[in-house]
């Protein structure tokens, strides 16, 4: 019994310490919005102002690129969400020659280092002479967002019932009708947690967007650009903090959406 207690007590510190480890830095971060300095970080900061978030909320610049970077998710998300269903409907129960390497090759971009598939994207729109633009910020986000919806919908598509398919046919339903009220209604949270994690990484993306964007700037080009020529360095850590708000309850409804849609129903 007393080894027992002692090895939860070793888990609850391990626990504690890779928490830290993993949220110090973030602390940091949102500690550093509202100090007093400008040009360096002092630790402790010398005092605390709410002055950097006026100062942000004044910035047109950041008003710019925190528009571009929301429509960019927004179109991209809804662009995986489409194609990323067709194509679990496509797979997810189906057998065909070739199955397994089309399915590989759909979640390859997410495996592959941002870097190669941004150079890959930009070598594509150079020979096809697309010029850099909002549209070639999207597909390059596409390529890893539709990844992220294929692989939550075909998952929740291979545990639902062939029976129900074949019963709403057998009742006269169409193919749309089927899709409508029985499988739908079956991937809705899958689909929903999917776009939602989908939204979340499109935001925040750097390398691919670096290779993609051309002239234009997103939040994390902007907050790039910040940190290597900085103005006013605490603007920087109040975008920072904006940034892990907005990425963070897309992830966290993401994770509940996910598990509840893992529970099977009777």
């Amino acid at each position: 019994m007393r080894s027992e207690r002692q090895g939860r007590g070793l888990l609850r510190v391990g626990a504690f310490i890779t928490l830290l480890f993993l949220y110090l830095p973030l602390a940091l971060v949102v500690l550093y919005a509202f100090t007093t300095e400008e040009r360096s970080y002092q630790f402790p900061p010398p005092g605390l102002t709410l002055r950097w978030f006026a100062v942000a909320w004044s910035r047109t610049d950041i008003w710019s690129a925190l528009s571009l970077s929301l429509q960019v998710a927004a179109v991209a998300t809804l662009l995986a969400l489409f194609l990323g269903t067709l194509a679990a409907g496509g797979l997810a129960r189906t057998r065909f020659f070739g199955k397994d390497q089309i399915a590989l090759l759909l979640i390859l971009p997410i495996a592959l280092p941002g870097i190669v598939t941004g150079l890959a994207m930009r070598s594509s729109f150079d020979l096809l002479e697309i010029p850099f633009s909002f549209l070639t910020i999207v597909l390059g986000h596409a390529t890893f967002c539709i990844v992220i919806v294929y692989n939550n919908a075909v998952a929740r598509l291979r545990r639902l019932s062939p029976s129900l398919i074949e019963a709403s046919m057998d009742l006269g339903a169409s193919a749309f009708q089927t899709f409508r009220w029985i499988i739908l209604p079956n991937i809705a949270k899958a689909l929903l947690a999917g776009g939602m994690l989908a939204f979340a990484l499109s935001f925040d993306e750097v390398i691919v967007t670096t290779f993609t964007a051309g002239q234009q700037q997103t939040l994390p080009i902007w907050m790039l650009g910040e940190l290597i020529r900085p103005r006013q360095r605490p603007v920087t850590n109040v975008v920072a903090v904006l940034v892990i708000l907005i990425t963070a309850l897309p992830l966290v409804l993401a994770y509940y959406l996910a598990r509840d849609g893992g529970e099977e129903h009777p």
